[in-house]
């Protein structure tokens, strides 16, 4: 496994996978956040928490960023260091990180038409907990990884629904292999430990944050 050399989410190689989030006020939201489960060795996401939701930051990320479209927010705790797997929606999501935290990114647009991606590829950012960012629809981007040795816990808005179970039977044909979940295309590594049926697609060494050096800035 392979150790990521880290860039600051402030650094300018992230602009092409997303943008800071400003003029918000996540207090609220981050203190109702300490409350969240996180678990010491796997790692939990809920798509959707009353508790959450009814910060006012909530209203705010839904009419600015969502321009008003309707919203879940969640979360995604817990303790890990590996890539596993890589997803993205065809709609942006926002991340605040409640703790500090290590994203794996890619683009979307370096899928080969076979469905496949070469994890040489991903960059590694270090987000700094209370900031808050939107990752852009072509982002690919899965579970954060620890910056330190207490884990994670982050913050996961998104369009109503995304990430809840399909109603349909999907034909799996071209990108339609990798949809898992309503708004969800996933593209798993051999070694992450998948369910049956996830699209087995990434070429290379599955990434490790484990050991990273955390940049300053």
């Amino acid at each position: 496994m392979q150790t990521m050399n880290l860039n600051h989410v402030n650094d300018n190689k992230f602009n092409r996978y997303g943008k800071i989030i400003s003029g918000i006020d996540f207090t609220a939201l981050l203190s109702a956040m300490q409350e969240t489960p996180k678990p010491d060795d796997a790692v939990v996401y809920e798509p959707s928490i009353a508790s959450l939701e009814a910060a006012d930051a909530g209203h705010a990320l839904q009419n600015i960023i969502f321009g008003e479209m309707p919203v879940q927010i969640g979360y995604c705790n817990g303790s890990n260091y590996l890539l596993n797997a890589v997803e993205y929606h065809h709609t942006s999501e926002v991340n605040i990180a409640a703790t500090d935290m290590i994203l794996l990114l890619g683009s979307e647009q370096d899928i080969t038409a076979d469905l496949t991606y070469d994890t040489s590829l991903i960059e590694g950012f270090f987000v700094p907990a209370g900031t808050a960012v939107e990752l852009y629809a072509t982002t690919l981007h899965y579970a954060p990884c620890n910056a330190g040795p207490g884990g994670f816990r982050v913050t996961v808005v998104l369009p109503r629904g995304t990430n809840t179970p399909l109603m349909q039977q999907h034909d799996r044909q071209g990108e339609d292999r990798l949809i898992t979940a309503k708004n969800k295309w996933l593209i798993g590594h051999a070694e992450g430990g998948h369910d049956k049926g996830v699209h087995i697609g990434l070429k290379g060494v599955n990434i490790s944050a484990a050991g990273a050096v955390l940049p300053k800035g």
